[in-house]
């Protein structure tokens, strides 16, 4: 059964292989294919895709939290079609379609297209594993901001072992996130490891039991949204995930100078100092759909 969800503006959407919900400030992604173990689809591609837009369109949601149905994450892309399956002249499921390709012509990896939507988000994404994450199941969520695993969860990268590369923009996101070497060490043997490796790896930062991920998840989402400036967590987001590439910390001081500069005399900087002296909660007014300054650093949509 496709989720439905009902908007504060009685707008409604529909999926057919991700549910979608929105409750106290945080949304929840979940994969939705169970039966598949939430194997990758082109379908499952452009939901995604759809519903990232709806999460950076929508003020309520402060934080984003993604799982996955029944007891894996994403076991890696649908190989039903077998043989044929990352075949760009047979295979639709792979790639991101006929009118999204690279200036040569070639047809850009779908999964890629879905972690740079990810790496675009204005809101702080929370990964959490609950089950297995191969494939293009774990490459999709490097550019979320944390990523939490139940002690069930199990990682691999193994596309040396189907013939084919890392995708996903993973050859830019994995070793900054885990060092060269152990990425390399994953990649090029391809094999599949436990939540207690992937913590040591620095690929997740939590682990826990199984009843306790979600839980945990949500209050981490919870602490976000309770007690922080949306438009402050969107340009910190900004400038840490831009910052991996700077080429010094000069231009590092550059862009926090700018932001510094255009959010220092704003109505919740003011609202944060203020509430601080007075021993209060905060109530910040700004809204990341009208309010974010444009010395936010900015990528191309997808």
């Amino acid at each position: 059964m496709p989720y439905q969800e009902q908007g504060p503006s009685g707008e409604q959407g529909s999926y057919r292989e991700i549910e979608y919900e929105v409750r106290d400030g945080t949304a929840t992604v979940t994969l939705n294919r169970p039966q598949k173990m939430n194997a990758y689809t082109f379908t499952m591609r452009n939901e995604m895709l759809d519903v990232f837009d709806r999460i950076d369109a929508d003020d309520d949601v402060r934080a984003v939290v993604v799982t996955g149905a029944g007891r894996a994450f994403c076991a890696g892309a649908d190989l039903s079609g077998g043989g044929d399956t990352f075949d760009k002249e047979k295979s639709k499921d792979m790639f991101a379609g006929e009118d999204d390709v690279l200036e040569d012509g070639t047809p850009r990896d779908g999964g890629g297209t879905v972690a740079l939507r990810i790496a675009r988000c204005l809101k702080p994404v929370i990964g959490a594993f609950n089950g297995a994450a191969v494939g293009v199941g774990v490459t999709m969520t490097l550019p979320m901001d944390v990523r939490l695993a139940s002690e069930k969860a199990k990682f691999g990268f193994v596309f040396a072992r189907r013939g084919i590369v890392t995708e996903a923009a993973s050859s830019w996101f994995l070793p900054r996130l885990v060092g060269i070497a152990q990425a390399m060490e994953w990649a090029a043997t391809g094999r599949v490891f436990d939540a207690r490796e992937a913590l040591a790896g620095r690929l997740v930062s939590r682990v826990y039991a199984p009843d306790e991920l979600l839980p945990a998840a949500y209050a981490l989402a919870r602490e976000i949204a309770d007690n922080t400036s949306a438009v402050s967590v969107a340009a910190i987001r900004r400038l840490m995930w831009s910052g991996l590439s700077a080429p010094s910390p000069w231009d590092a001081h550059a862009a926090d100078s700018r932001l510094m500069a255009a959010l220092g005399g704003g109505a919740d900087a003011i609202e944060g100092v203020s509430s601080f002296l007075d021993k209060r909660d905060a109530a910040f007014p700004m809204r990341v759909s009208k309010d974010l300054p444009p010395e936010v650093p900015d990528w191309p949509v997808r």
